[in-house]
């Protein structure tokens, strides 16, 4: 208790995974339930009319590289998400480890 009220042990690593997790799975999926919601309460009519277009004036190939593109964006995004917890786990274990150097 005593490393932990000199900030000798830290709680961050624990926390992190937490938050890991939390952005990686949970905040994709309720971003895309408000998207939903976002869409049908205000932008009901206007977005028909736009899937319409699109489906109108784009070639099947032309909408199928857009989703592999996003795709390609979004496990970008989690790749990146994942390096930037692994960093900061790191940072933790390299002072845990000089911790243990003292």
């Amino acid at each position: 208790m005593q490393d932990f009220l000199m900030f000798n042990s830290f709680i961050t690593p624990a926390l992190l995974l937490l938050l890991y997790y939390v952005g990686a799975l949970i905040i994709p999926i309720f971003s895309w339930f408000i998207l939903l919601w976002i869409k049908k309460r205000y932008f009901s009519s206007i977005s028909n009319r736009i899937k319409n277009e699109i489906r109108k004036n784009t070639t099947f190939l032309q909408r199928f590289t857009f989703l592999v593109a996003f795709i390609f964006c979004f496990l970008c995004m989690e790749l990146f998400w994942r390096v930037m917890f692994e960093f900061f786990i790191a940072y933790f274990d390299m002072h845990d480890a000089l911790m243990k150097l003292k």
